[in-house]
């Protein structure tokens, strides 16, 4: 089992570990007919650690790891390492529309920011794992 975002929190299986709008969900599916996508799992993960924020990836695997969380989220598979499922507990994953284009964001409920910026997510999960 996954440890808790915080100490003060207790993991429920009412919290999914993530979560996909609808939004990023028809995104995901117009991508995979786009490009004829085969793969039949979206990996999510936390690619790396910068001064104002976690990195997070995603892209389309066709074999699930043994150690992977495997959830389904708006008819889209989804695939969790370990580590990062520590730090992702709770997240949303959205898509967003604007002038400039599309973008995947995650909204991450664990994420601290300790540069003062704005943005959602922050140089350390809060998670306790690393």
């Amino acid at each position: 089992m996954v440890k808790p975002a915080r100490q003060d929190e207790e993991l429920s299986p009412r919290v999914p570990l993530v979560t996909l709008t609808e939004a990023a969900a028809r995104r995901l599916q117009d991508i995979i007919r786009e490009k004829n996508i085969l793969a039949r799992h979206l990996r999510v993960f936390v690619a790396s650690r910068r001064c104002c924020g976690l990195q997070y990836g995603i892209g389309f695997e066709d074999q699930p790891a043994e150690t992977d969380h495997r959830l389904e989220s708006q008819g889209i598979y989804l695939l969790v390492d370990p580590i990062s499922a520590s730090c992702l507990w709770g997240s949303i994953i959205d898509y967003i529309e604007d002038p400039a284009g599309g973008f995947f964001r995650i909204h991450n409920p664990n994420a601290l920011s300790s540069c003062g910026s704005s943005h959602s997510s922050g140089s350390g999960c809060g998670c306790g794992s690393h």
